[in-house]
């Protein structure tokens, strides 16, 4: 294979250039041995084979070319590969004659160290969610963009204070390919741009049996100031964020568009893509000559919007003067008015705010939306009620997938040998509910010494980091050696390591650091603690967290028993998720949507002590780690030191004891009989492969049906369902209610109510009793049967029902709301009149 940034290599090695540019090497890890024999050196620190073939000098390259050994271990490899490739997979086991594409669009993957397009946990996610959609052999093509810098790295000054470094993503460097034209020439999709035309040059990122296409502005045709425009993920001030989610949204669509592609299903990683939903409305309509509500109609069934945010203030939202000076030429092209367009990310329907907002915009052009979690669910749910009034918070339309984790991406190379001992090397290529019977079978001896391999790799790689980060401080010699004596492999670990923000509380352990002091040193318990994390460039609070910890870890006496790690990274997430004993998140709840750092320690046998918020707060019981709060939601300022308190006395009084409580053998059997229960019950719930099974079982699949049944014969269906629309809504304001009548029979109510729909057909609308669950209750909402006919009245009947209860008949409230067989209620159509009157 020839590649244009990579110069011949000998014959014989030719397989190294497909090997180094499938990226499922990054969890796969059979080949880290062949790159290591190559240049131990910039493997060691750049674990990026892509440029270990452009650094390795030809001498070397010349000797490899010679060795039978490597040669044969290369054919094996790549045999391997080609294997894993052709290899039968779980969706085409179960879904083989469904041949729908799915494409998923993020601002950011975190996929290995060697492509940083990544800031956090939305980015761990996405690249998780590739991963596993290779093994499962889920069919996604995925969409992103190509950061010439991405987001910042960390360092400390000497008073502790963050620094933000932006070193330049060399793109001959990274393991991606330009993508060619039909001509040869590099791929490139223009963007209409106020005064200009923006090009965005497309590569490509093989992840195992997906592929992810990159967008990057960096032209040379472009403008100088458009050429940075992928220049920081989240970087720049609002019109920059706008530009890029523009180039994400329509750029991606006519990307997948160039080549070829045509997917099923638009899958929105958050609001920052939806744009591609109006993109994708617009291509259908220009190819099938409809107008822009009937094209949205139509596709508007393939569109699922994933949402991240637990707070209504972190959507992307612009002023209405951005708006309008980036979308009047567009709404020109969709051939709506610019009012029509700012109605589509306004909280009302009118177009009148100031405000355009990502996520109302997700919300209106898709037709499946579901949190990461079932408490996200649930405070979704009430963030996006103004979108829906009159509608109950519990019918909100949102649901949840709760997140996973992709384990081989996070698994230490011990726990890899236990559970394949165990539960088979084919374990995460499949369900994963058949794992916990296998798990709970390891013995305590196996457990824990499985731990302690873990736990003192994390050791020795904090000791040469920490190092590393000193000397770059200036450091001397004495303190240099010192740090390699820093923590102590037998004992207790803790580990804290996410982004410095105030909601997510990184100082609640700091709160009483006398008291953390004599924690860590304890003469007969003793403990250390491993901290790391960024704070947002613009977040001076989280700034100050940080500083308080780098004050806190430069006490004399805690030296040897607490670091701070610079520059939190996915390689520094992988060792510390695996080697840590105990793993602790202490946000203010319901601020954190999911969280998936805790679900990494699982498969590892760390255990979770974290607030009931986001996953946790769903597996969260006592046999399995600890739990902070009380699972409420609290805003008195004192609730804060309530928490600490709590989480000292459980880190006193229960783990750390817990911990050092041990057998004749020297194994702590409580803790390990929590170890297996945490590996059993959780590590197989909260993997990917569930996660994403839900998502083609509950999303995609009928966002598939639903898309090919719209857009079938040139979307007949959305222009029956746009038109349908069009005359409910004119007429809405013609129903009234009158004259609620409701006798009691034995074990029930019978309830009868006069309905005038006015020029609205019966068959439009669905009339129904409604009453509040009660607690542990699962209501079936009975529909009112349309009856006879109101003498005089246009559209007037008498809707009547009877039902079996026990509750009162004030718990139950008629209501009408729009219906139609295709439609789904109320994402689609909101529309809804209560009984107001008394009988």
């Amino acid at each position: 294979m020839v590649h244009p940034y990579l110069r011949e290599l000998p014959q014989g090695l030719e397989k190294l250039v497909e090997l180094s540019l499938d990226l499922h090497w990054a969890w796969s890890h059979g080949s880290d041995h062949l790159w290591q024999e190559i240049d131990p050196a910039v493997w060691a620190r750049t674990k990026n084979p892509w440029l270990i073939l452009q650094s390795v000098s030809e001498r070397r390259l010349e000797q490899l070319a010679q060795d039978q050994s490597f040669l044969a271990e290369l054919d094996r490899l790549e045999q391997a590969r080609r294997d894993y490739h052709k290899s039968e997979s779980w969706f085409g086991d179960n879904y083989a004659n469904n041949d729908g594409l799915i494409a998923y669009f993020s601002m950011e993957y975190g996929l290995t160290e060697a492509l940083p397009l990544y800031s956090g946990g939305l980015g761990m996610l996405a690249g998780d969610h590739l991963k596993t959609a290779s093994d499962l052999g889920v069919p996604i093509v995925a969409v992103g963009l190509l950061y010439q810098e991405g987001y910042f790295r960390q360092m400390l000054d000497a008073r502790g204070r963050q620094l933000e470094i932006y070193p330049y993503n060399i793109p001959t460097s990274m393991p991606i390919t330009p993508v060619r034209a039909e001509d040869g020439s590099w791929l490139g999709v223009p963007i209409e741009l106020p005064g200009r035309i923006l090009i965005l040059r497309v590569w490509q990122v093989q992840v195992g049996k997906v592929n992810l296409y990159l967008l990057d502005s960096n032209d040379a045709m472009n403008t100088p100031l458009d050429r940075g425009i992928t220049g920081k993920l989240y970087g720049g001030g609002l019109e920059t964020r706008l530009v890029q989610e523009i180039a994400l949204g329509l750029g991606g669509w006519r990307a997948l568009a160039a080549l070829g592609l045509r997917p099923d299903v638009c899958h929105l990683n958050e609001g920052h893509a939806a744009f591609v939903t109006m993109e994708r409305a617009r291509y259908f309509m220009e190819e099938n000559n409809v107008d822009f509500w009937e094209a949205l109609w139509a596709t508007r069934g393939g569109n699922v919007f994933t949402t991240h945010t637990p707070v209504a203030a972190a959507f992307d939202v612009y002023p209405r003067v951005l708006i309008k000076e980036y979308g009047a030429h567009y709404a020109k092209q969709l051939g709506v008015s610019a009012r029509e367009l700012m109605a589509l990310g306004s909280k009302s329907h009118n177009g009148d705010d100031d405000a355009f907002n990502m996520a109302y915009l997700a919300m209106r052009t898709c037709n499946r939306v579901n949190g990461v979690s079932e408490l996200h669910g649930k405070v979704s749910r009430r963030i996006f009620d103004d979108l829906y009034p009159h509608w109950p918070e519990r019918e909100i339309p949102v649901g949840h997938i709760t997140n996973g984790i992709h384990v081989p991406s996070w698994d230490s190379p011990w726990a890899d040998e236990i559970w394949t001992k165990t539960c088979g090397k084919g374990r995460w290529l499949g369900t994963p509910e058949t794992l916990s019977e296998a798990i709970k079978s390891l013995g305590d001896n196996a457990l824990w010494q499985f731990r302690g391999k873990e736990r003192h790799e994390l050791v020795q790689y904090a000791r040469h980091r920490l190092a590393r980060q000193l000397g770059q401080r200036g450091a001397d010699d004495e303190m240099l050696a010192k740090a390699e004596n820093f923590l102590d492999p037998n004992m207790l670990t803790l580990g804290f390591a996410r982004r410095f923000t105030e909601y997510k509380r990184p100082n609640l352990l700091l709160r009483d650091p006398d008291r953390l002091e004599r924690l860590l040193t304890n003469s007969v318990h003793p403990v250390q603690l491993i901290v790391a994390g960024k704070a947002h460039p613009q977040d001076e609070t989280g700034k100050l967290f940080i500083q308080a910890w780098a004050e806190f870890v430069s006490r004399p006496s805690v030296r040897a028993h607490v670091v701070f790690l610079e520059d939190y990274d996915m390689d520094l997430a992988q060792e510390m998720v695996q080697g840590v004993d105990v793993w602790i998140n202490t946000p203010r709840r319901p601020w954190e949507a999911s969280g998936t750092s805790g679900m990494k320690v699982l498969v590892n046998g760390g255990l979770n002590l974290s607030e009931l918020d986001g996953w946790w707060a769903e597996a969260y019981t006592p046999g399995v780690g600890w739990a902070l709060g009380d699972g409420q939601e609290h805003a008195e300022p004192g609730w804060d030191a309530v928490e600490a308190e709590q989480l000292y006395d459980l880190l006193e009084h229960e783990i750390v004891p817990m911990y050092y409580r041990r057998d004749s053998q020297g194994i702590p059997c409580e803790w390990v009989a929590r170890m297996r229960a945490s590996m059993s019950q959780l590590a197989p719930q909260f993997s990917s492969n569930r996660m994403l099974q839900e998502y083609v079982r509950n999303a995609y699949l009928p966002a598939i049906a639903s898309y090919r049944k719209r857009t079938a014969e040139g979307g007949r269906l959305g222009k029956v369902l746009a038109a349908w629309e069009s005359e409910v809504r004119r007429n809405w304001h013609e129903i009234h209610l009158s004259n609620l009548e409701v006798k009691q029979q034995e074990g029930g109510w019978l309830f009868s109510l006069q309905v005038y729909l006015g020029a609205i057909p019966p068959e439009s609308v669905r009339v129904q009793l409604y009453a509040e669950p009660e607690a542990g209750e699962t209501v079936e909402l009975p529909m009112m049967a349309c009856g006879c006919d109101i003498p005089g009245a246009i559209h007037g009947y008498v809707y009547d029902c009877a039902i079996m209860t026990t509750r009162p008949a004030s718990d139950f409230t008629p209501r009408v709301m729009a219906y139609h067989a295709d439609v789904l209620t109320p994402i689609e159509t909101g529309l809804i009149v209560w009984w107001q009157g008394t009988s």
